[in-house]
């Protein structure tokens, strides 16, 4: 963003930073604009307001390595709030831009001893011991974490993300089909548990796998990765079953065929004027009836 925030109205830049916050958009770099050129001199009409958006500043000083901007404004809302567990999560916050990470958890420990139901204060030690690369204090963290607040999806997807990351793939899997209960609809839910079945391989994996990447594809028929992974699946299971006559590898081969016409007609559609070359390799790998 060009700096011509000098020309906004005190009013139009309030608006701004409160659509901003709405749409969760962070734009750290152009909150600081607005924060110096237009409402540092007049902090005091915003009434109300001031202390969400004294956050909302805080967050961006922090994210544009402002950091004496950042502990300047922390230590007016110290002196407003005396005690509070919020302002104390963001002395938090400072410390963990600083790299200061032990300080920053006897903060969040501090948080944790007056309010023990504090969801923001246990997702900071999580973020604090990746920032650490310690994987395992992270998982048993969420995990106690999810023990409390099951409705998360967002914990439930981090946590699924630490459990891939250690190749923790049946614990994965669990996590990513508690995201299903919670969104049954969003088919990127199943593609993902797909993807990490057929990760695990197996058979009885494989075929976990096909089922859940045709729940994709029903929901969301656009979907090309869902649609190569079906394919690969596919055969991966004709090659497994050997007998012609065997049901389920008719079923995997007539899947593996749907799959590959329909990624050729993507192909095409996307690419007109090029020659068929994934297409070409996928047909390569077909095993026939």
């Amino acid at each position: 963003m060009s700096d011509n925030t000098k020309e906004l109205t005190f009013n139009e830049a309030l608006d701004q930073l409160r659509q901003w916050r709405e749409s969760n958009e962070r734009k750290s770099q152009e909150v600081m604009n607005i924060w110096n050129n237009v409402l540092e001199q007049n902090f005091q009409k915003c009434g109300n307001e001031r202390y969400v958006l004294l956050e909302q500043i805080i967050y961006a000083a922090l994210d544009c390595h402002m950091y004496s901007e950042a502990k300047e404004l922390t230590f007016l809302l110290m002196s407003e709030f005396p005690g509070s567990l919020r302002v104390l999560r963001y002395q938090s916050a400072i410390l963990e831009a600083a790299e200061r990470y032990d300080d920053a958890l006897l903060f969040l420990d501090d948080i944790m001893k007056e309010d023990a139901t504090n969801a923001a204060a246990r997702k900071r030690r999580v973020a604090v011991f990746k920032a650490l690369g310690l994987i395992d204090e992270a998982i048993k963290e969420l995990v106690d974490y999810l023990k409390k607040f099951m409705s998360d999806v967002e914990a439930w997807q981090e946590l699924s993300e630490l459990y891939l990351q250690m190749q923790e793939y049946g614990r994965a899997a669990f996590c990513v089909e508690e995201l299903i209960l919670h969104q049954p609809h969003n088919h990127l839910m199943h593609q993902r548990l797909a993807d990490i079945r057929y990760t695990m391989g197996g058979v009885d994996n494989m075929e976990l796998a096909k089922t859940y990447y045709c729940q994709t594809l029903k929901l969301n028929p656009d979907n090309v990765r869902a649609l190569l992974g079906l394919f690969l699946v596919a055969n991966n299971l004709v090659g497994h079953y050997k007998s012609s006559g065997n049901p389920k590898r008719k079923e995997a081969w007539k899947l593996a065929q749907w799959a590959q016409s329909k990624i050729a007609a993507k192909q095409r559609q996307a690419q007109p004027s090029c020659s068929p070359g994934l297409s070409d390799m996928m047909l390569s790998l077909s095993l026939t009836e």
